[in-house]
C-alpha cells in the first residue's frame, strides 16, 4: 500500500496553502512530513500565489513533534544537528521572499507552537488551545521563540507549567496572534486576508517584509536562538528526563501523560480570582 504524502498543497489565486495532512496522527511532524514541508516552501518561493497561507487537516494544525520517530541512541552532536535543522525549516518562512500567514485550529502543541514565531501573521481559531508539550522531555527550545510576542514572563509561565497552554482568544490578547476568529470562519478569514496583501506587488511585499524582520533581528531575535538547540540537547541527557524516556517506552504516552495533566496556569489564575460569593 502507497503511504499517502504527508501534507498538500491547495493553490488559490492570492493565497497558496500548505496543509499538514496527517490527521490520523495529529499532524505530528514526522520527518517525512519536516522534508515536505521544506521542499513546498522552496517551491513556491518562485511559483504560485503572492501568498501564502499554513494550515492543518483533521481536528487540528499540529501535536508537536512525532516522538514515535525519537532515536535514543543519538549523540549530543547529532541531537543538536537535528535540532537546529529543524530550526532552520523555520527560519525558512522568516526569510521566504512571500507574506507567510498560519491558520491554528484545534490543538497547536510543542514545536507546532514554535513554527507560528516565524510566521508573518498568525491567525487562530477562538477555542484553539496552543501550548507546551504535555510530558517534560525538553527545555530552551520552544519558550524562548514566544519572547518577541508574549515577553518573557509569559513565555515562562507557558514553560514552567508542564503541557500548559492557552486558549485562542488569550492568544490574541497576549499578542502571540494577529486576531482570534470562530474556528468555522478560520479559513474564510485568512483568505480574505490575503486578497487584500495581494493587491500590493510582490517586490514591494517581499521589501517591506525584510525591513521589518531586519528591525526584529537588530533587536536581537535571531541571537537569542543561538543556543536553544545546545539548551534542548543537554536536556535530553538530564537523568530526570531519561528516566521519563524509559517510561515512555515501557509504559506508553497516555499512562506517562497522566502524571503531567492539570489545569492551566489561565485557568489557575481564573479560579483565584473569583470573589467569595463566586465561590
Amino acid at each position: 500500500m502507497t503511504t499517502p504524502p504527508p501534507l498538500r498543497i491547495e493553490p488559490g489565486e492570492a493565497i497558496d496553502w500548505i496543509v499538514l495532512d496527517r490527521p490520523d496522527a495529529a499532524n505530528a511532524f514526522s520527518s517525512a512530513l519536516l522534508d515536505a514541508f521544506s521542499e513546498a516552501l522552496e517551491r513556491l518561493e518562485t511559483q504560485g500565489a503572492p501568498v501564502i497561507g499554513i494550515r492543518g487537516a483533521g481536528k487540528g494544525f499540529s501535536a508537536g513533534v512525532d516522538l514515535g520517530e525519537y532515536n535514543a541512541d543519538s549523540t549530543p552532536a547529532q541531537d543538536v544537528a537535528r535540532l537546529r535543522r529543524n530550526l532552520d525549516r523555520w527560519l525558512a518562512i522568516w526569510r521566504h521572499p512571500k507574506p507567510v500567514i498560519v491558520a491554528i485550529h484545534g490543538f497547536c502543541m510543542g514545536i507546532a507552537s514554535q513554527m507560528p514565531s516565524f510566521a508573518d501573521i498568525t491567525v487562530v481559531a477562538e477555542d484553539a488551545k496552543i501550548g507546551e508539550p504535555g510530558i517534560p522531555l525538553g527545555g530552551g527550545y520552544i519558550a524562548p521563540t514566544w519572547v518577541p510576542q508574549v515577553g518573557a514572563k509569559r513565555a515562562k509561565e507557558l514553560a514552567f507549567l508542564p503541557g500548559n497552554w492557552v486558549d485562542g482568544i488569550t492568544a490574541e490578547a497576549w499578542g502571540w496572534a494577529n486576531a482570534a476568529v470562530p474556528a468555522d470562519q478560520l479559513v474564510a478569514c485568512v483568505e480574505a486576508l490575503a486578497e487584500r496583501i495581494a493587491c500590493v506587488p510582490l517586490p514591494v511585499l517581499t521589501t517591506k517584509k525584510r525591513s521589518i524582520n531586519r528591525a526584529m533581528e537588530a533587536a536581537g531575535f535571531l541571537t537569542a536562538l543561538g543556543a536553544i538547540a545546545e539548551s534542548d540537547a543537554i536536556l535530553h541527557l538530564e537523568p530526570s528526563v531519561l528516566a521519563l524516556r524509559e517510561r515512555l517506552a515501557n509504559e506508553g504516552l497516555k499512562a506517562v501523560l497522566v502524571d503531567f495533566r492539570g489545569e492551566s496556569s489561565t485557568e489557575i489564575f481564573a479560579r483565584f480570582k473569583k470573589g467569595p460569593a463566586d465561590g
